[in-house]
């Protein structure tokens, strides 16, 4: 999962050879329509800046990186910079409320992970590792949390209560059954003091920035995450999964549940989720352009299958 190409070529590698042509035909003649000439897309009320630089650069094609001289079409995905045709302050700056942490796995393309478009976006907010070179969480693993799905998974809204028993644990040494006992399953036999406990640590929490520091994120395809989401420095850190939204991503893998997120929109769904449901704040969009490129490129290959009849 978790993957992008850059050109178009490549992104309908999945066609055969034939109808690669024909779309790539299409597109050169194609004008790009807006995200919400279409009513079904389901990205449609995102909103966005302008992707008038991006159209532009789509039609001008392939372009230099900056840095390493590379041909790429928009971005280069190996140094996290825009090409020449697509002038960096005419592409938009989130400011994230957390840290964002990506761990990508070694044999995860470049050109096709979507998690370049975090760094490109939020690239004072967001650092990008290559598998086994990732940071120790040892000391503050109290302030960060890992969104993978799981049976040990918890949901965003309930990240205050957890991170509750987080520091609950901290307090009552490793060896302590407070330390091991879910902090629900001492709570459910009284519900009303579980609501109370959980209003009072959201309260708290908000008073003091929640708590949470830093998210974890894992870029790889679903099959190749077994050997990160196991690796030791990533043991006993708060595990959270994203179960109610979809997918809209063109390459999501066959046989997975269609709940399993590309990296971008993992990243975009969290902060939502974690804004309305932790900040307890009403969202405005305030994260909507980390889709920036994900939702150019969502309409641009959507034009390209209904041009071949591919709809």
């Amino acid at each position: 999962q978790l993957t992008m190409s850059l050109n178009s070529s490549s992104l309908l590698n999945e066609e055969n050879s034939q109808e690669t042509k024909r779309n790539t035909e299409c597109l050169e003649s194609l004008e790009l329509q807006t995200p919400s000439s279409f009513q079904d897309h389901p990205l449609q009320q995102l909103q966005l800046a302008s992707q008038e630089v991006l159209e532009k650069a789509k039609k001008s094609g392939r372009s230099k990186c900056p840095r390493c001289s590379s041909s790429r079409m928009f971005y280069c995905y190996t140094c996290f910079v825009p090409v020449e045709t697509v002038p960096t302050k005419e592409i938009p700056t989130v400011k994230l409320p957390l840290k964002i942490d990506i761990i990508k796995h070694p044999n995860e393309t470049d050109g096709k992970s979507t998690a370049v478009h975090a760094k490109l976006l939020a690239p004072d907010d967001v650092t990008v590792y290559k598998y086994p070179c990732i940071p120790e969480y040892e000391e503050n693993r109290h302030e960060i949390a890992l969104i993978f799905p799981g049976p040990s998974s918890v949901s965003v809204e309930d990240i205050p209560f957890y991170l509750q028993k987080y520091t609950k644990k901290a307090v009552c040494g490793s060896d302590d059954d407070c330390s091991r006992e879910p902090f629900f399953k001492k709570a459910k036999t009284e519900p009303k003091e579980e609501s109370k406990n959980l209003n009072d640590c959201i309260s708290s929490n908000r008073s003091e920035g929640t708590g949470l520091r830093k998210i974890i994120f894992i870029d790889s395809t679903w099959n190749q995450t077994n050997k990160i989401i196991t690796d030791e420095r990533l043991q006993g850190l708060l595990q959270i999964e994203l179960k109610t939204r979809k997918t809209c991503f063109w390459r999501h893998q066959k046989g997975k549940p269609d709940t399993y997120l590309s990296t971008i929109e993992a990243i975009y769904y969290f902060l939502v989720d974690y804004h309305q449901e932790v900040l307890k704040e009403n969202y405005k969009g305030q994260y909507d352009n980390l889709l920036f490129f994900f939702s150019f490129m969502y309409t641009l290959i959507k034009n390209a299958k209904c041009c071949a009849g591919k709809q």
